[in-house]
């Protein structure tokens, strides 16, 4: 649900498996952006990615037990909509809920993959976007050509809680405590059952 004009953060992944760094990045962007809730949107795969991840139930359910907080949501939201794509998924987003207004939140990590994503420009000149720092990705993402592009559009980290309102194409950098979790390594460990074997 979402109400006239709240600022809802989108962080959208397979979350295969949910992780601690997940958490910690949503926390700083609703502390950072001025963001009234996240939704997490727990995405049916990622077209980027070869493998299927794990069922959608086993990854909502982990998302669930994981982001305890009353301001973020975890959602279903492209498994409902038939969406594949961030641009997609915006556009369907705010078809549903035109009283609101999103902000695309991504690790720097994504940033630097930007170009290769459906339809990006598009997606940065119409909502705001938030890139938090990761480990390992401060320099690139800073020197990626999403960055340069837009090097106009960008506010300041100082300012970043102007996100919120800003009007698309708006971005902003923000580096954070670092925290090298890592759902690959988490999968890699054993410590969680990719789907990408029973299918």
């Amino acid at each position: 649900m979402a109400y006239r004009g709240q600022v809802i953060g989108l962080l959208g992944g397979s979350f295969d498996p949910p992780h601690e760094g997940h958490v910690h990045i949503t926390r700083e962007a609703l502390k950072r952006f001025g963001l009234d809730r996240v939704w997490w949107l727990v995405s049916p795969g990622n077209p980027l990615k070869e493998n299927g991840p794990a069922p959608m139930a086993e990854r909502i359910a982990a998302a669930r037990a994981i982001m305890d907080h009353p301001r973020v949501e975890i959602s279903d939201f492209e498994a409902r909509a038939g969406t594949r794509y961030t641009a997609q998924t915006i556009r369907a987003l705010m078809k549903t809920y035109p009283q609101a207004r999103f902000v695309w939140l991504m690790g720097a990590d994504n940033l630097v993959q930007f170009p290769q994503w459906q339809d990006w420009r598009w997606i940065m000149e119409t909502v705001p976007v938030g890139v938090l720092a990761r480990p390992g990705d401060r320099i690139r993402a800073r020197n990626s050509r999403a960055a340069r592009m837009y090097r106009a559009a960008r506010i300041k980290g100082k300012r970043s809680h102007e996100l919120a309102g800003a009007e698309a194409p708006a971005w902003c950098f923000v580096n954070v405590a670092m925290r090298d979790d890592s759902s690959s390594a988490i999968r890699a460990q054993g410590g969680w059952s990719s789907g990408a074997e029973e299918r």
